[in-house]
């Protein structure tokens, strides 16, 4: 997908304009681990306002994934969720986002007894601050949309590290090696 004129040409030889999705994407951050963790504010599965002001002070994963119920999202949430215990022993709080709406949040939630809060961002404001909605690229076709991304934020609000290739069956793990 190439980006021409302010419009975007596909693979399919066809083009549109949509100029707020132009510079929404135009826009994406380009975070780094050491860099002070964005601002976020949103909605989470049970209608409560979840911010990162919320959790000054502790350690936070904040993973970003595409879409509730698909097997990758699901693996990677179930992960977190077995072993959500050991996080909160080593001092981290959870949090997922992704475009879904409270109310698929809510029964993803309930269908996988989710312990921690999934913000419900559908206007991708969290995700385009945190560089994580942009182009992807999946069975040769490139489009618009979230890349699963984890970070860890320090108790200080620091950026301490980004997981970009995440492990969805064994994230949990591949957390805590980076810190070994």
């Amino acid at each position: 997908m190439l980006i021409t004129n302010g419009c975007f040409v596909s693979n399919y030889n066809s083009n549109f304009v949509n100029l707020p999705l132009i510079k929404k994407f135009r826009t994406v951050a380009k975070l780094k681990e050491g860099q002070v963790a964005p601002f976020f504010k949103g909605k989470d599965q049970d209608g409560n306002t979840i911010s990162s002001d919320d959790f000054k002070g502790r350690k936070l994963v904040l993973y970003f994934y595409p879409k509730d119920n698909t097997p990758g999202c699901t693996s990677e949430a179930c992960n977190l969720r077995d072993n959500y215990r050991e996080l909160m022993d080593k001092g981290y709080a959870v949090i997922g986002v992704s475009a879904d709406s409270e109310i698929s949040h809510r029964k993803f939630a309930e269908k996988f007894d989710l312990p921690f809060p999934l913000i419900a961002d559908t206007d991708r404001k969290i995700m385009t601050d945190w560089g994580t909605f942009g182009e992807k690229k999946m069975y040769g076709k490139t489009f618009l949309g979230i890349n699963r991304t984890t970070f860890i934020v320090s108790e200080d609000g620091i950026i301490e590290k980004i997981i970009k290739k995440v492990d969805t069956k064994n994230h949990t793990t591949q957390i805590f090696s980076l810190f070994e």
